[in-house]
């Protein structure tokens, strides 16, 4: 203790109130000049399938609905594939995180070490928040975040309303759509004070077969077409948004704090006008299919379907629509495969078999070029025939996924399948007489189900000539007629996310007559019954004794199938 007075006098006791005009530092540019350039291996666009929410096998496609894969089966990313080949002027590559089981920190190392200028994501409705944390970092990142996919084109105001950081959606076909708004902003960009974006053409950065390529996919699908960035007016007075984004048909975008959702794009006419997919860009080593055991990929032969499924998401895509590839650009996209190594390639289609001169066709090209390589397919039961079962299976076709969904005749009808179960029954054996294996998918609880037309389902399903079967529990995936129906009669769970939409291990549907549980119960059993027999035995141990690189994923897909068959 101490009597001596401080050196100073206290300053508080001289403090008076003071309020003067904020001058809040500002550090953005400064830490904006000081930011290390670009990384090395940065790209423009980033094409990306995420991680999954539990870093096990999610399969997300632009043609189907998103799903947990119980089969093991890991699909390629042809969607990505496709639309890099449209940006030959463009650094670009695509992270497939999936095959990877890849988890979120690695990937925000690679996002960072990418460091994209366009963010461009598969989106699905039961992986929808975990997806949207992708979006996130790359928006972190000063990223244009783009999305795409069979949620987001029938549900793209709700998106952008419930996740700020994705800037665009693509609705329906995504290629011509993004590679416009690309083109657009980068030109936006670029154009220079008193330059104006007509001096510079169409596509002045690519070669002038690709530039005529563009020019036949863009005018052929919409005659009055004019590019968006031809619009961009610097003297004018209305905003730069609103000038050139609002004429690019099939977009999504934001204006003023509003979502804007412009008129829709017509479909692509003349698939053969795409360039052949970058599958260079894929982990094709990593890609598995049950019974294959090396590189694996997919080859997108026709896009459309012509049936009337009330639950096929074909309605919130491509409607009645159906264009098919020409054979020989089918073929030259196969002997690409086979140059990088892969000789296992499943025809992907809404419908493989859905012209027969077009299937006949591609038998006879891949005889014709001697190519050695074997392939599966989708079909329906009616749209196939004994000689063409036969052509194909000559040509190295060795199995046939079928949609039976059920042995219940008043639930086919119920559902437009269009097709009988006799129908079923020769389909599959003809299918067995030409060689071809049969894998067999089939649906729980669509409406008007019953346990006793499950039961019909489940001894069906064991009658048939089927080497595999899925049975999947019903989801109404937004955009379907079988969505509007659920809806109109509340018969979705209390409490439902999109989330939950997974058509894989669990129901969001609660019918007064079968409740959820009941049908996870009897979707489990169909499985038990149907595989634990002789011949699904045999077809498992067949793949287990495959090779060694199939033990691993034959004995989890085991495991884990058994597991959830068992509840």
């Amino acid at each position: 203790m101490t009597d001596r007075q401080p050196p100073t006098p206290n300053r508080g006791a001289r403090t008076r109130l003071r309020l003067a005009p904020p001058r809040l530092p500002r550090a953005d540019e400064a830490v904006r000049a000081g930011t290390e350039p670009r990384p090395e291996g940065a790209v423009d666009i980033l094409f990306v399938n995420p991680p999954a929410p539990d870093r096990s096998i999610w399969i997300r496609s632009q043609h189907r609905v998103g799903r947990r894969s119980r089969e093991g089966m890991i699909w390629p990313q042809v969607s990505l594939a496709q639309m890099a080949a449209l940006f030959p002027d463009y650094r670009v590559d695509v992270i497939d995180a999936i095959p990877h089981r890849m988890a979120w920190d690695t990937f925000e190392r690679l996002l960072r070490e990418r460091r994209p200028r366009y963010y461009v994501t598969q989106v699905t409705a039961p992986t929808l928040q975990n997806d949207m944390y992708g979006v996130f970092l790359a928006r972190s990142l000063g990223a244009i975040t783009i999305a795409f996919g069979t949620h987001v084109t029938p549900m793209p105001q709700a998106t952008m309303e419930a996740y700020p950081a994705l800037d665009f959606v693509l609705r329906g076909e995504p290629e011509l759509t993004l590679r416009e708004l690309v083109d657009t902003l980068e030109r936006k960009r670029d154009t220079a004070p008193g330059q104006t974006p007509q001096s510079q053409g169409w596509w002045p950065a690519v070669e002038p077969q690709f530039r005529e390529r563009l020019r036949r996919l863009f005018v052929e699908a919409d005659p009055g077409w004019r590019p968006a960035w031809l619009n961009l007016e610097p003297a004018s007075g209305r905003t730069a948004a609103c000038c050139h984004l609002s004429l690019i048909k099939g977009l999504v975008w934001r204006h003023n704090g509003e979502i804007v959702i412009n008129p829709d794009r017509p479909f692509i006419r003349s698939l053969d006008d795409l360039p052949l997919p970058r599958h260079d860009l894929l982990p094709l080593d990593k890609y598995r299919a049950p019974l294959v055991g090396g590189p694996y990929a997919f080859v997108v032969t026709s896009r459309g379907c012509p049936g009337g499924c009330r639950f096929c998401i074909k309605h919130v895509l491509y409607g009645d629509t159906v264009r098919f590839r020409s054979p020989e650009d089918v073929l030259a996209e196969v002997e690409q495969l086979v140059c990088l190594g892969v000789r296992d390639i499943h025809m992907y289609a809404d419908l493989f078999t859905l012209n027969r001169d077009h299937v006949m066709g591609v038998c006879r090209e891949i005889l014709a070029r001697g190519l050695s390589v074997r392939w599966t397919c989708n079909s329906r039961v009616d749209f196939v025939d004994q000689e063409m079962l036969r052509a194909m299976a000559r040509a190295g076709c060795w199995m046939i996924s079928w949609g039976v969904e059920s042995g219940d005749a008043e639930m086919l009808r119920r559902m437009h399948k269009g097709t009988t179960t006799d129908q079923v029954e020769w389909a599959l054996r003809s299918a067995k007489q030409a060689g071809i294996m049969n894998w067999g998918y089939f649906i729980i609880g669509l409406p008007g189900e019953t346990e006793e037309s499950i039961r019909r389902t489940i001894d069906f399903a064991k009658r048939l000539p089927l080497d595999l079967a899925l049975f999947h529990i019903a989801a109404p995936h937004p955009g379907t007629p079988f969505f509007f129906e659920v809806l109109e009669n509340g018969w979705f769970r209390p409490g439902t996310r999109w989330e939950d939409v997974d058509m894989d291990r669990s129901t969001v549907l609660d019918y007064p007559h079968l409740r959820a549980e009941e049908l996870e119960k009897w979707a489990r059993r169909a499985f038990r019954e149907w595989a634990l027999r002789p011949a699904p035995i045999r077809t498992y141990l067949k793949m287990l004794l495959g090779g060694p690189s199939l033990w691993r994923p034959t004995l989890k897909i085991g495991l884990e199938s058994l597991g959830w068959a068992q509840g």
